[in-house]
Parts: structure tokens; C-alpha cells; sequence
């Protein structure tokens, strides 16, 4: 015979214990596998840096529709081994999608994307400040 142990748990405990995450540890990530983003407000650009390590460069779909700017990425795994009495398969799917409305001062057209040691980074280049309209004009 087997023992078993068992574990007794309230009633609501998982509950509680996601109030618990939320209410006292309001800065810990609970999204599962989405990146972290960092943005860099640059002088002539805006630098976007997305941490994620393991993946290629051809994993990543970058659209731009409008100003919505969205990174995603969806990758499928499987492997199988079999020995002489038994075969084992494991499947991993990992996806993610993260959004960004772009402000109307990108240059478009000049938008570029990288991929190097775990980072993506994608670099939004500003429009040049317009003339200032505005002045003192000074009587004679």
C-alpha cells in the first residue's frame, strides 16, 4: 500500500493567495511569458529593448498598422524519443503580443529592428521639431 499525504487547504486559498501577490507585491510580473520592455527616450529617437533570449531573429512578426505598433512571436516545439518499451513526447508552445501606440512625431517609413544576444531592439526615429510659428516681434 501507497501512503499518501494529504494537505489540508482552505477553501479559498488559491484566492487568497493571488490577493496576497496583488495586494502586497503590486510590482512582481504575474504575466507568465511576456517580455519585459524597456523604452529609451533618445535625443533623436525612441529606442524600444525587448528582452527575449532563446529566440531567433526569424521568430519575430513586427506590424505596423496606423500608429499601433505590435512585436509577437509564436513558436512550437516537438520532440519525441523511444527506447525499446516506451516512446515520450513533449510539445512546448510559447507565444506572446505586446502593443504600442506610437506618437505622430515617428518617422514612419525609418522604423529598424535587431536581434542580438537575447535583446530585440527596435529603433523609432523622431521627425525633425517644425519651426516655431511663434515670436516677439518688437515695434519701431
Amino acid at each position: 500500500m501507497n501512503l499518501v499525504r494529504f494537505q489540508h487547504r482552505p477553501m479559498f486559498s488559491s484566492f487568497l493567495e493571488d490577493i496576497e501577490k496583488n495586494f502586497f507585491n503590486p510590482m512582481e510580473e504575474t504575466r507568465g511569458d511576456i517580455p519585459a520592455v524597456n523604452i529609451i527616450d533618445d535625443k533623436d529617437s525612441f529606442i524600444m529593448e525587448l528582452a527575449a533570449p532563446g529566440m531567433k531573429k526569424d521568430d519575430f512578426k513586427i506590424n505596423l498598422d496606423n500608429q499601433l505598433l505590435t512585436i509577437s512571436s509564436e513558436k512550437k516545439e516537438e520532440k519525441e524519443k523511444q527506447e525499446d518499451n516506451y516512446t515520450r513526447r513533449e510539445f512546448t508552445y510559447n507565444s506572446f503580443s505586446r502593443s504600442f501606440t506610437l506618437p505622430k512625431t515617428i518617422v514612419f517609413d525609418k522604423i529598424k529592428a535587431d536581434y542580438k544576444d537575447g535583446i530585440l531592439v527596435v529603433k523609432l526615429p523622431k521627425k525633425e521639431e517644425e519651426a516655431k510659428l511663434t515670436r516677439e516681434i518688437k515695434v519701431a
